[in-house]
């Protein structure tokens, strides 16, 4: 046999409602409480005084003062409880009255304190990802309903700003994976319809297909590191910075670069992360530095400065090079995927470069909880360094998606030059 659903499991227990209830709840004990109270003190009062006329020199009516003073007293208390009877009756029906009249009052005062919430649950329902443009746009007094607004509408901002760059990192992602192969099919289907070609004009097609595949190889690993950065760590070990630079500078070839000078200064700088993705941050930073330097027809000599300390008990890696004058309202923009600036000689990619490696370095950086800075350097060039928090200390996890950390507009805070010593002229 199943017994009835009972009415109260088929209600919808809404904020309001549970507001409403809990206003009531709130008066009722309070006035019970008061009633109580109030009862106490009336019954606990002062016994009636009782004054009997009686005999005496002066002369007076003769009575039976034993007598009279019992049945006044009597009298007196059967009065006592006929007042509290009232008194407790008359107030239990007021209570009642004015905890229905709370009850209603809650209600509409519940309604009131959260109309903010349900716009901004209407507003919330019509938001997709085709219009994260729109804000709550929250009114009213600067209260805690306003904060929630308005912090929803921050969310919003950083949401649209991701959904953005993810589009033109997808865009542009597609068009760097698509032009080695649309290079590639040009040379097979040139070579197939040439019918004098012989092996040796073969073979070299072959060689500038290979080519064309190795660079599509390392643009492949080059977006399979920026995902892994901006996933963020799973596990950390320690790490020094120095021997990962000499590392790095090791297996450089500045004559492939057209002879640039390094110079180096390497201290201890031991903090916790991937050691493997710290490695490709140092590895971005001097190739960058390096291929991105002056050019060896105008006669200068370009130069690169490494140098790993700690500044403040964190571990700072900071690598400056000479080259060509960057705006520092560009710098910034460096930072993104796929950002050429052939217009100041600059291009995140460079020559044979792949426009990824400031993206790669700023994603490992908030995979590891550092915070990256760029200025201009006082040559030309980039003045970048990389500071890791400290071993033992908690560091931030960087949120996942496109973009670094810090900031949504430039991606990488940039400093004047004078926040910085200027590093001795080479």
């Amino acid at each position: 046999m199943r017994w009835p659903r009972p009415p109260f499991g088929r209600i919808r227990w809404t904020a309001r409602l549970r507001l409403t209830l809990l206003y009531g709840a709130l008066f009722l004990v309070s006035g019970a409480a008061l009633l109580a109270i109030t009862y106490f003190l009336v019954a606990s009062g002062a016994e009636p005084r009782l004054f009997l006329i009686g005999s005496g020199p002066e002369g007076g009516l003769p009575v039976d003062g034993e007598a009279m003073r019992h049945a006044m007293r009597k009298h007196a208390d059967r009065q006592r409880e006929a007042t509290l009877h009232q008194l407790l009756v008359q107030s239990g029906v007021a209570l009642a009255l004015m905890s229905a009249v709370s009850v209603a009052l809650g209600w509409l005062t519940a309604g009131r304190v959260l109309r903010p919430v349900r716009t901004m649950t209407d507003k919330a329902r019509r938001i997709s990802e085709r219009n994260l443009h729109e804000r709550l746009a929250v009114t009213g007094p600067a209260d805690e309903l306003k904060d929630l607004g308005d912090t929803f509408d921050s969310l919003l901002a950083r949401l649209d700003s991701a959904f953005d760059a993810q589009k033109r990192f997808v865009a542009n992602a597609s068009h760097e994976l698509r032009t080695p192969l649309t290079l590639q099919r040009a040379l097979i289907e040139v070579a197939l319809s040439n019918p004098a070609a012989d092996a040796r004009s073969l073979r070299a097609v072959c060689e500038r297909v290979l080519a064309a595949g190795e660079q599509q190889e390392r643009l492949i690993e080059a977006l399979l590191t920026l995902a892994r950065g901006q996933r963020g760590l799973d596990r950390r070990r320690p790490t020094d910075l120095a021997p990962v630079v000499a590392e790095a500078l090791r297996v450089a070839n500045p004559d492939e670069t057209g002879g640039v000078r390094i110079e180096r200064s390497l201290a201890p700088a031991r903090t916790s992360g991937d050691p493997r993705l710290v490695e490709r941050l140092v590895t971005n930073l001097v190739d960058n530095a390096l291929r991105h330097n002056v050019d060896a027809g105008t006669g200068a000599t370009g130069w690169v400065r490494v140098s790993t300390g700690t500044d403040g008990g964190r571990p700072v890696l900071r690598v400056v090079n000479s080259g060509p004058v960057i705006p520092p309202d560009r710098v910034g923009t460096l930072f993104q995927p796929f950002q050429p600036f052939q217009r100041y000689e600059f291009r995140a990619g460079g020559p044979d470069g792949l426009g990824l490696g400031l993206s790669i370095v700023a994603a490992v950086a908030t995979a590891h909880g550092a915070e990256v800075t760029a200025v201009p350097g006082p040559e030309g060039g980039l003045d970048i360094a990389v500071a890791f928090p400290a071993v033992g200390r908690p560091a931030a996890r960087g949120p996942r998606g496109v973009g670094p950390r810090t900031g949504a507009a430039t991606g990488v805070p940039t400093r004047s030059r004078s926040a910085r010593p200027r590093p001795p002229a080479p």
